[in-house]
């Protein structure tokens, strides 16, 4: 026992602890506006500071860099149109790099002031109550917890796939207005249409239910831990939702964005801060895991309502308990 419990708390911490430590830009996209004369030496400047950490979109002006910016097609960009250097950021789509870049652009570009501070103009800024966007990145592990504990409770006390179904789908729906309302009335930590926010989470959090209440449905109380482990070891931490998925270890980030709550935060930050753009994925992503935990439970429900033959044990399932 002492040895089980010694290995699960090291996985555990290599799970959340891990992309913490790890978390660094890389091949994060921005863009850099201007003749390429200019653009050419802030990108060799660039790569210098910091080897693999931005992929650069060259652009002719400062609209076009405005304007992937706010399609989340990058996350900044550093304008070289004008005769002193700007650097755009969009907060609202991560903090981390909006503060690296300012940290990185500062005097590039500047002739003959070498460290001057550039000039920074945020397109998506976090609200004034919460300029660090401490709620956002908090908010991300709740929101799986309680998807999970939907689940749970609906296996437990709710009879029939349909019942359970419409359950999780009905509370997606609740905990996402009274989430929604939480962060964005009362902690000042999004902006944007206050629908639109509250389907953002109803989404994430009907992915997370009913992706576990099919693996319930098909394999029993080992689908819950199978759910479970997948979800909070594996999706949460590699999430991105506290930095973003380019700050994390190699592919992983990637794989983050595949998984609910990782397509969850994204498509949130696309509502709050941004009017929806750049949702595509996330929402596609959401959908997929919705329509494949409603898969799950009617298979899991088809396999234990199949006539068995004479002489073989029942199937073993927790979705369908034996009349009472």
């Amino acid at each position: 026992m002492v040895g089980v419990l010694t290995a699960i708390i090291s996985v555990l911490l290599v799970a959340f602890a891990w992309p913490s430590v790890r978390s660094s830009p890389h091949d994060v996209p921005i863009a850099v506006a201007g003749p390429a004369a200019a653009v050419a030496p802030v990108r060799a400047a660039l790569d210098q500071r910091l080897p693999g950490g931005f992929d650069v979109t060259e652009v002719a002006d400062t609209a076009t860099a405005e304007e992937l910016i706010r399609d989340r097609q990058v996350y900044g960009a550093i304008d070289l149109t004008s005769g002193s250097p700007q650097v755009l950021v969009a907060s609202g789509g991560s903090t981390a790099i909006a503060q690296t870049l300012r940290t990185m652009a500062t005097g590039l570009g500047r002739p003959g002031e070498p460290g001057a501070p550039t000039a920074v103009r945020d397109l998506a800024a976090l609200p004034a109550d919460d300029p660090r966007g401490a709620g956002l990145a908090a908010g991300a592990f709740p929101l799986v917890m309680g998807g999970l504990l939907a689940a749970v409770l609906l296996t437990r006390l709710v009879r029939g796939t349909g019942r359970r179904i419409t359950g999780a789908l009905a509370f997606a729906v609740t905990g996402g207005l009274a989430v929604a309302a939480i962060l964005q009335f009362w902690l000042g930590s999004l902006s944007g249409s206050y629908p639109a926010n509250a389907g953002a989470i109803a989404l994430a959090v009907a992915a997370t239910s009913l992706t576990v209440l099919g693996l319930e449905s098909l394999l029993g109380y080992a689908g819950i831990g199978i759910g479970a482990v997948g979800l909070v070891l594996i999706a949460n931490p590699l999430s991105g939702t506290a930095t973003a998925p380019e700050m994390l270890p190699g592919w992983t980030g990637t794989l983050g964005q595949l998984l609910p709550p990782g397509a969850g935060g994204h498509l949130l930050r696309s509502t709050a801060f941004f009017d929806g753009r750049g949702a595509d994925q996330a929402i596609t992503v959401l959908a997929a895991w919705i329509a494949l935990g409603a898969v799950l439970c009617l298979i899991g429900t088809q396999r234990a309502a199949a006539p068995r033959q004479p002489g073989t044990s029942p199937p073993e399932t927790a979705s369908v308990p034996a009349d009472r």
